[in-house]
């Protein structure tokens, strides 16, 4: 190691600017070559930085992408194409593949009774489809003959096996006829206590309805789906909830009510020992975790609400909510015993 350093100590006071005045022209360039960093194996940089320039000629003028493209394809044109070495007759050489036939080995040959196998050979194809499904051969029909074929006890696949690929062909349903309820006669009914009237199923005047819901005696069903209520809505049920005494089911699903709104019905349904079934899922926001947990509460301490309908998202009200369901229908067969 001594000798290495003692052989670099030559080069120490080297005057670089007197061994640059003696380059040439072309050894400076060929320095400078040299001492430029490129990287030819980095894919990410540009041509530019990955190859040094060795052009000598000047540019002619600006880059002219079409004009270039175009002279590359006249040029690919005008070059003569290589002619085969062995020229291309159309001849075919060899023989054809032909898969042999494979000989089913004594052991797994397989023989029936006369009857069956007559019957196997005269059997149609959609016979042979409601087979493969008894046998378990899903895999050689649709989910819908495979399913139909075990369900039911005759055939009913007609298409057989061959239509495995053909999807199935549904019925188109038609639209739902408009509603025929008359807003003013309903809300009339409703103001005058009219025994006739069992379910209440509004549109407008929301708040009104929720109004003269709290002296009614006769409604049983009170539903306010898809009609874009919000938390004032929500109230007005929450204060219906308060006074009335005969409501049974109540349904605010598919609404815009907030966090907020929902909570004040289910306080109001604390208060309510008459309604067995409340559905208020699919809001336009998710309520967050204290109104679910308020939910469980809820069917932990009315012991009348025996259906409800909402979609968990945590697991602890979902578990506590199911429990408590569970329970209340218990009591609530229990007194039908009785």
């Amino acid at each position: 190691m001594s000798s290495y350093l003692k052989e670099l100590e030559k080069y120490r006071d080297i005057d670089e600017d007197e061994i640059l005045k003696t380059l040439s022209p072309e050894e400076l360039e060929q320095l400078d070559c040299e001492l430029q960093e490129m990287d030819p194996e980095n894919m990410l940089l540009p041509a530019g930085l990955r190859q040094r320039d060795q052009t000598k000629k000047s540019p002619t003028g600006p880059l002219d992408r079409q004009a270039l493209l175009q002279y590359l394809e006249q040029q690919a044109l005008e070059v003569k194409e290589r002619e085969d070495l062995v020229p291309f007759t159309g001849e075919k050489k060899g023989k054809p593949y032909i898969e042999p036939k494979r000989e089913i080995p004594a052991e797994e040959q397989i023989t029936l009774e006369p009857e069956l196998e007559q019957a196997l050979a005269n059997a149609t194809d959609a016979e042979m489809c409601d087979i493969a499904a008894i046998l378990g051969m899903y895999t050689l029909m649709s989910n819908k003959q495979y399913y139909d074929a075990i369900c039911s006890g005759e055939i009913c696949n007609t298409e057989g096996i061959s239509s495995v690929v053909q999807p199935d062909k549904y019925k188109p349903v038609p639209d739902e006829p408009p509603n025929p309820t008359n807003i003013e006669e309903i809300l009339k009914s409703v103001r005058n206590n009219d025994k006739e009237l069992e379910e209440d199923i509004t549109v407008p005047m929301l708040t009104e309805l929720c109004e003269a819901m709290k002296t009614n005696t006769h409604v049983r069903s009170f539903s306010l789906v898809a009609t874009r209520s919000g938390d004032p809505i929500a109230h007005a049920v929450a204060d219906m909830l308060r006074e009335n005494r005969s409501l049974q089911s109540l349904n605010i699903e598919s609404n815009f009510i907030s966090s907020t709104g929902l909570m004040a019905v289910l306080k109001a349904v604390r208060e309510n020992a008459t309604v067995t079934e409340l559905r208020v899922d699919n809001q336009r926001q998710w309520p967050g975790d204290a109104v679910e947990m308020e939910m469980a509460t809820v069917l932990e301490q009315c012991p009348s609400i025996v259906r409800f309908g909402y979609h968990f998202t945590q697991q602890g009200p979902r578990a506590r909510a199911a429990q408590a369901m569970t329970r209340n229908n218990e009591l609530r067969r229990q007194q039908k015993k009785r």
